[in-house]
């Protein structure tokens, strides 16, 4: 494939490439039939309503039930935005929020699928099996790309016989292909993340993705030399997957299963460089597409540093117990794929607001 079909980069550090080494590789851009950045990916893009789940904690990160409308101040690129509709969830929304558990099977090594599912099945199995949010079972490999169960269910036994019944796949795109697997990994990923987007946006309700993996290989350093096709490419990646989550209402999870064995390496929270939205195809950099930046800029969690995945999982699907919706105006945009960065704040002091902090508007 050529620069003007690819658009990848991959994180140096992951990879424990030599900057020498990296410097041997060209930046390419993702397939554009993978990845339709310069296309909307749904019919009803170009809806003027914005639908934001705000999750409210205190200190202590103890959710906090009982507010109003009157509570909540959301900016739109620092301009006061006025909320049309509001809905405080405290217990089961309607529709059911919906949970879907997604084990990565490419990014992730063999040992490792292993124990995640010895604690997914500590998860199913809580409360005998009883679950309180609907739940799917999905599985990412590169053989099958996303394999998510058809239904959404409670019954915890239920999803455990499905699981047992799914083989972990030994990855044919191993790490030790080197750049070009590790490049071949980073579209795969997207790609699916897309495509799980896309599906889920013709269901109704707020859905809460929870990808188990300690993240897809994304490179970014100092000997990063990108064309303007190759920034374009990314940054219409940025757009389309920005685009895609908010539109399938899905607020997106990541939750590393190596746990402490990845706790004291430098590439653990090295994503926290990249969270700042990009506004323009020349700032774009290959870390704006981690899973751990894509998850909190859509009101997600990035948890890692604990072995204890089924607790981890435990606060990711809490934020489906208490939430706020909220829903408010598009601000008009001057020219297309505008960022509008969104500041959702609490009166009342002590309190913090999550939710997704970005969207990409159109004249």
């Amino acid at each position: 494939m050529g620069t003007q079909s690819r658009a990848t980069l991959f994180l140096l550090c992951f990879l424990g490439f030599s900057a020498s080494a990296f410097a041997q590789h060209s930046v390419q851009a993702p397939p554009q039939d993978q990845v339709p950045g310069n296309v909307t990916p749904l019919s009803d893009a170009q809806d003027s309503h914005l639908v934001l789940d705000v999750v409210v904690a205190d200190r202590s990160g103890k959710p906090r039930t009982g507010l109003t409308q009157n509570d909540f101040v959301v900016r739109d690129n620092g301009q006061p935005q006025k909320i049309l509709s509001f809905r405080a969830v405290d217990g089961v929304a309607e529709p059911p929020v919906k949970i879907i558990l997604l084990v990565d099977e490419v990014n992730t090594t063999f040992s490792h699928v292993a124990y995640e599912r010895d604690q997914l099945r500590k998860f199913l199995m809580q409360n005998g099996g009883q679950l309180t949010h609907p739940v799917s079972l999905g599985f990412f490999t590169d053989t099958m790309g996303t394999e998510l169960q058809p239904n959404s269910s409670t019954d915890g036994k239920a999803l455990l016989a499905s699981f047992d019944d799914h083989e972990t796949k030994l990855r044919t795109i191993r790490r030790s292909t080197g750049f070009y697997g590790a490049e071949e990994r980073f579209s795969l990923s997207q790609k699916n993340l897309g495509m799980l987007a896309a599906a889920e946006a013709k269901l109704p309700g707020r859905k809460l993705v929870i990808w188990i993996s300690p993240g897809w290989p994304i490179l970014s350093g100092p000997n990063i030399t990108l064309t303007s096709k190759e920034e374009q490419g990314l940054f219409s990646s940025i757009v389309w997957l920005a685009n895609a989550l908010r539109q399938a209402r899905i607020t997106l999870y990541s939750v590393d299963p190596l746990g402490v064995e990845d706790a004291a390496t430098t590439r653990l929270n090295y994503y926290e460089e990249f969270l700042k939205p990009v506004a323009a195809a020349r700032n774009v950099q290959a870390g704006n597409l981690a899973l751990q930046v894509l998850a909190r800029q859509s009101g997600g969690q990035a948890l890692n540093s604990s072995n204890d995945i089924t607790e981890q999982v435990n606060r990711c699907v809490a934020d489906a117990d208490a939430f706020y919706t909220l829903t408010l105006d598009q601000a008009p945009s001057d020219r297309p794929n505008e960022l509008h960065s969104l500041d959702v704040k609490v009166e009342t002091p002590g309190l913090t607001a999550r939710t997704r902090n970005l969207y990409y508007g159109q004249p």
